[in-house]
């Protein structure tokens, strides 16, 4: 199936490679950051019409539907939803060897249409074929699901089987390969592999820097969970002979062979997601050189309905060069304000619908959305409840919206929504001035309403964990300030009184063993002294503070400046 305009086979094109990708909440073949950055980042490549493939895995389980019972007890289960509503089966199919057997794979069409109408071909793979055993056919399944087992041999289909296909496609002029995360790091070797030639020695047969030059690498997260290991034993099983000895030799400390370290090793160009996490990248491995390229949105994908109705009224060229969102600045406040409040109630009539609940549109309310575990702290707000109510009773009504998914193995990540929800119970039984909702199933219909209904948006990670983050980005193109401790991608954007607001000072988080009460002690008197009056009683420095979010945060904080640097400094060189 040829689209409107896409990459011909034939000619240069660069392909990114990524576990989840996140184009639309009604194809859940994603989880959160990773795939939405994905997702974000192609939709501004296909608005440029830059020449881009890309590659993934079908998921067709998706993630995992949420529910929440009484007790805030987290209940998964399979996402029910057919491929073939969205994508087209393409008559290739591609073998990959898994632990000594064949496994097929067979390849899925889909698109992402930029403004003009220019598509960027994105290739799903799945294992679901009736020739494969009932475990190969589940490979493709589940996104992050099952064991070690499970995830690498995820990784070797996305990797090598990725190869395979996009060569079964007839795409004979890749100029680069963009890996996103380790996931993917096994398609250096299928490249590796293409390049032997008999020498003297093993290491001598392969052309390492051949495939550097074409190698591109993103590392998002300095957290261990984003940095898969396997056991050589395990690797060996699985993958036989395929990778060269003194390949694993290179990347196998503690006799775990690391998918971070290959795909460090065999790219020339390695990047973090925002300057900091940059640093601490180079902390972590200092061998390597690392650049740093800060995440962005795709303003398109993010921006409300009222927001993108005001801003084609006084910025008519907004999308197609967001940048020119700096001219938010001359937008009438009480246009901003009109824009906020018909957001605000879109998702107050998803509160009422989901919840029961029932949210005032004049009423401080207060957003957090992510995936929940320990390291994002979304019970910092909660640390002192008595406090909280307090500064309702004596400020004004605070309203909290909370939304985001533990990951099935994630103990304490489901421990902490079971804890809100418990504290959320007990609160709006007390018929107070604070009232707390929890939205089940968050996905990317949610986090639309959350970013751009919100009053104000919150994030809590622990520093130095949070590499970027964009939810507060997403939040800033609506208008919709943030405080944040400061971490990741808020470092560069925050301007306090400004942009947003800080909790605590840089690395309190990291530095002192009594952060947690110190930073939520800070968040209290920011909202206390300065946010929630600023709300309720000068309404002029409010949408100030909103118009600088735009004008500051959004112009730059989008995937339109990501693309123009990733070509700059990684594919053109």
């Amino acid at each position: 199936m040829v689209y409107k305009s896409e990459p011909d086979a034939l000619k240069e094109c660069v392909a990114y490679f990524s576990m989840e990708i996140g184009i639309s909440h009604k194809i859940p073949t994603y989880s959160g950051g990773l795939g939405i950055l994905a997702g974000d980042l192609l939709k501004s490549f296909a608005d440029m019409k830059i020449a881009m493939i890309a590659v993934t895995l079908l998921n067709n389980k998706g993630y995992f539907n949420q529910k929440i019972d009484h007790y805030g007890n987290q209940i998964e289960e399979p996402v029910n939803w057919n491929p073939k509503d969205h994508l087209v089966l393409l008559p290739n199919e591609v073998y990959l060897t898994i632990e000594g057997r064949n496994v097929k794979i067979k390849i899925w069409k889909g698109a992402i249409y930029g403004i003009s109408g220019y598509a960027i071909p994105v290739y799903f793979l799945d294992t679901n074929c009736k020739e494969n055993n009932e475990y190969d056919k589940t490979l493709t399944s589940y996104l992050y699901g099952g064991d070690k087992t499970y995830r690498l041999c995820q990784e070797m289909i996305l990797g090598i089987g990725g190869i395979k296909a996009l060569e079964s496609l007839g795409y004979k002029k890749i100029k680069k390969y963009h890996l996103n995360e380790g996931h993917a790091a096994l398609l250096t070797i299928e490249l590796l592999k293409k390049t032997y030639k008999e020498a003297l020695t093993h290491e001598e047969s392969y052309s390492v820097e051949s495939v550097k030059e074409k190698c591109i690498f993103t590392t998002h997260t300095p957290v261990a969970a984003g940095h898969d290991v396997f056991d050589i034993s395990l690797f060996k099983k699985l993958l036989g002979n395929y990778v060269p000895e003194f390949i694993i030799n290179k990347i196998s400390p503690n006799s775990q062979v690391s998918m971070t370290l290959l795909g460090l090793y065999m790219s020339k160009y390695v990047n973090g997601v925002a300057k900091r996490h940059k640093d601490i990248t180079k902390e972590m491995f200092p061998e390597y050189n690392i650049d740093s390229i800060t995440n962005g949105i795709h303003p398109m994908t993010w921006i409300s309905p009222s927001f993108k109705n005001l801003y084609e009224e006084y910025i008519p060229c907004w999308a197609q060069d967001p940048f020119s969102l700096r001219y938010a600045l001359s937008i009438p406040k009480e246009r901003i304000s009109n824009a906020h409040t018909e957001s605000k109630m879109h998702l107050l009539n998803e509160i009422k619908q989901s919840t029961g609940a029932s949210f005032h549109h004049k009423r401080f309310t207060i957003g957090f959305a992510r995936r929940f575990t320990q390291y994002k702290r979304p019970d910092l707000l909660f640390t002192d409840i008595n406090k909280l109510k307090q500064i309702a009773q004596k400020l004004g009504d605070i309203q909290i919206v909370l939304a985001g998914k533990a990951h099935p193995n994630d103990t304490k990540g489901k421990e902490l929504i079971k804890h809100i929800i418990s504290i959320s119970n007990q609160i709006n039984q007390e018929n107070s001035k604070l009232k707390i909702v929890f939205i089940q199933n968050y996905d990317m219909r949610i986090a639309r309403l959350m970013i751009s209904g919100s009053d104000l948006w919150l994030n809590t990670p622990k520093s130095p964990n949070e590499a970027s983050g964009t939810s507060g980005m997403k939040a800033a193109l609506n208008g919709v300030p943030q405080i944040s401790t400061l971490d990741g991608w808020w470092l560069e954007g925050h301007i306090e009184n400004v942009t947003g607001w800080s909790i605590g000072p840089v690395d309190l988080a990291s530095e002192n063993n009594n952060s947690d009460y110190l930073e939520a002690k800070s968040l209290y008197d920011k909202l206390e002294n300065t946010i929630i009056p600023t709300f309720y009683s000068n309404t002029d420095k409010w949408i100030e503070i909103m118009r600088h979010s735009i004008a500051i945060n959004a112009s730059f904080f989008n995937t339109y400046r990501m693309a123009q640097q990733y070509i700059a400094n990684a594919y053109h060189q």
